[in-house]
């Protein structure tokens, strides 16, 4: 038998490596949606010579309003992400009082590493984030529904171009938001 002593995952190092991950993901898609609001150019188009099939300024408008969103939306699930994560590390280094020194009226007063969070707190918390990321998505998606259209033409004119580039849009983000939300209320039970 090997003695090499195993390190005990806690449930609060897992709510840590969770908000990380929440507050990358979410550090990614405000760089992409930053990228994409100072570089999107409305007036080029890829539509050939047939106008009716162009997008109107209200599509255009809807960029620049569903940009905003989304960049809100994530930039909220960040901020109360990282919020926990630092209530979480302040408690990590408060002293409590470990015990007392065996045949003497003194207390041994140390740094505690045990964590004493409200893990309901803690779990609504995740939670609130989680579904701030899962908007910021949602917006992101309409976003770029509607950069499709100015691109390659509206929905309302058929073009299977601007079909084909939609069609993963709203099938594959929408699957991985359902995993997402199902795993999220799975460790929000734990």
């Amino acid at each position: 038998m090997s003695d090499v002593s195993r390190r005990i995952v806690t449930t609060t190092s897992i709510h840590i490596m969770a908000l990380d991950g929440i507050v990358n993901v979410n550090s990614l898609f405000t760089l992409a949606l930053f990228l994409g609001i100072t570089t999107t150019n409305t007036t080029n188009t890829l539509i050939a010579g047939d106008t009716s099939c162009s997008a109107g300024p209200s599509v255009a408008e809807g960029i620049l309003t569903y940009h905003v969103y989304s960049f809100s939306s994530f930039l909220f699930s960040s901020l109360i992400a990282l919020s926990l994560k630092n209530i979480i590390n302040m408690n990590k280094g408060t002293e409590e009082e470990v015990g007392p020194i065996a045949g003497s009226n003194r207390h041994v007063h140390g740094v505690g590493f045990v964590v004493r969070v409200n893990t309901m707190a803690l779990r609504v918390g995740t939670l609130v984030s989680a579904f701030g990321s899962v908007f910021g998505c949602g917006f992101l998606v309409m976003a770029l529904v509607d950069l499709v259209q100015i691109k390659l033409g509206t929905l309302g004119c058929g073009s299977h171009y601007t079909y084909l580039a939609i069609a993963p849009l709203l099938s594959l983000v929408p699957i991985a938001l359902l995993i997402f939300i199902f795993l999220v209320l799975y460790a929000f039970t734990r």
